[in-house]
């Protein structure tokens, strides 16, 4: 039992070295959100009204509705530059180790995924922490009750971007899917309007807002911002990261996924 927490301390270990060599990596991470923060949402504030909705007691300005979006935003594209590094650890054969090893291939999987995570909690707390020279402040029990939240949320979005990985080989091929799918997750929810904004003005584009996991990882931590509970979305952000580290471990599975099939043509000859 002593070698599983020695095999999550190791690989959390190695995410953190590379996350501490990519200082560049961090920043960029903050410069996307501070830009709607600062620029847009400024812009927006005299366009955009948001009323009064749970779990707002009274009207916020534009840029206090948005600060979710920005932080699920944070988690989302952490989530795919983690599984962008997962592409090129396979292509340059140490993904090839860590799956070879006596552990669950699971559990491996699983200490890559949560270690993605844990970086991903920092840069929203420092983006947090911004954001409130800007006057966006949280009530202090919401910077608690947020944890929480942001683990479920980075996951199940680390989880999607896992699943990604799996299916590309090549890091060319990945890149251009990552805009495929963070782009239209990321305007396609209530990150930057409310759904019921939506309603009123495309019935269409709401119903998919509305299915849209990216959706329900925002109002979780929309809701946990203010020490409130969105049971709806925990649900469906639950059962998403279930599915999606589930299909990620099967295509991960050599007995399974076309990735090894390489690997199979090379035993042969």
């Amino acid at each position: 039992m002593t070698g599983w927490p020695i095999v999550l301390t190791g690989i959390m270990r190695r995410e953190g070295l590379r996350f501490l060599n990519q200082r560049g990596r961090f920043f960029a991470a903050l410069v996307r959100p501070l830009v709607w923060l600062f620029i847009f949402a400024a812009g927006f504030r005299s366009v955009l009204g948001v009323s009064i909705m749970p779990p707002y007691e009274t009207y916020v300005l534009y840029e206090v509705y948005v600060t979710p979006g920005l932080v699920a935003m944070i988690q989302l594209f952490n989530g795919m530059q983690s599984s962008l590094s997962m592409v090129y650890d396979r292509e340059t054969g140490a993904m090839r180790v860590l799956l070879t090893s006596p552990w669950p291939r699971w559990f491996l999987l699983g200490c890559k995924l949560l270690a993605s995570v844990l970086v991903s909690v920092v840069q929203v707390y420092v983006f947090l922490a911004i954001a409130a020279l800007w006057d966006v402040r949280l009530p202090l029990l919401g910077y608690v009750t947020l944890l929480p939240a942001l683990i479920l949320s980075g996951l199940m979005l680390g989880a999607l971007g896992l699943l990604l990985s799996s299916a590309f080989r090549q890091l060319e091929n990945f890149a251009g899917v990552m805009n495929f799918v963070i782009f239209p997750m990321f305007f396609a929810s209530s990150a930057l309007y409310p759904l019921w904004r939506m309603q009123e003005s495309s019935i269409l584009l709401w119903r998919i807002a509305s299915l849209n996991p990216f959706t329900h990882a925002v109002e979780l931590i929309r809701f946990a911002m203010y020490a409130k509970m969105n049971w709806l979305s925990a649900g469906v952000t639950a059962g998403c990261l279930i599915l999606f580290f589930g299909l990620a471990v099967v295509l991960f599975n050599p007995a399974r996924s076309f990735l090894s099939r390489p690997a199979k043509k090379e035993k042969r000859t």
